[in-house]
């Protein structure tokens, strides 16, 4: 008898609100299937490929000013043979801020093709502004990029020269961020122009006034 009821059932025509959810299901499951695709095969291996120091120096721009300074510093080179390149100090390891990394990068791919900083001294004329967008971020993201590597709590103090550790010290118990301290660590400090020089005075005694 309940094998009969089970053969009616399955006889009689689904019902609208069946087919309905039927219908949301399937197309949820496309959408689904769709976006997996999408990021397996295209984002994440684009993603994956812009995040490479061989990418980063693929512009002149880069490899004949900033990464140049880079392989000065133990950052690069060092006795531990340990090496932290661009993506590990500009590209955020979690991936949405990735993500939001990669967009605002982009723009300096449009720079480079309009050759806004493709000699040496338009790079200079730009280095000033482009280091302070950069440092600007690591100070809202308190240095997330350094502190993937650096932490106050890992440091060995007794290991630290007198000087180094009195700063780091004073910087954990004042809750400052790496790159406070730390501007022009690895590519070379930025002249300031004249008019942003005449700016800092001028907003100086507002400031203490």
């Amino acid at each position: 008898m309940r094998a009969r009821k089970i053969v009616e059932a399955l006889r009689k025509p689904p019902s609208q609100r069946t087919t309905l959810g039927r219908l949301v299901g399937m197309i949820g499951l496309g959408l689904a299937l769709l976006a997996g695709g999408l990021y397996g095969f295209i984002v994440y291996p684009l993603v994956e490929r812009t995040n490479s120091l061989e990418f980063c120096i693929s512009c002149h721009e880069m490899r004949t000013t900033v990464y140049e300074e880079y392989r000065q510093t133990p950052h690069f080179r060092n006795k531990s043979g340990t090496r932290a390149s661009c993506p590990d100090c500009h590209v955020p390891k979690e991936f949405l801020p990735r993500l939001v990394a990669k967009v605002r990068a982009s723009k300096d791919v449009w720079h480079s093709m309009m050759g806004t900083i493709d000699t040496r001294e338009k790079f200079e004329a730009k280095r000033w502004e482009m280091a302070n967008r950069v440092w600007e971020m690591m100070e809202r993201t308190d240095s997330a990029t350094c502190r993937s590597c650096h932490e106050f709590s890992y440091m060995n103090y007794e290991e630290q020269d007198r000087s180094a550790r009195r700063k780091h010290k004073a910087a954990e118990e004042e809750g400052k961020t790496c790159i406070e301290c730390h501007k022009g660590l690895v590519h070379d400090y930025p002249k300031e122009p004249e008019e942003a020089k005449q700016a800092d005075a001028e907003q100086e005694p507002g400031e203490h006034g």
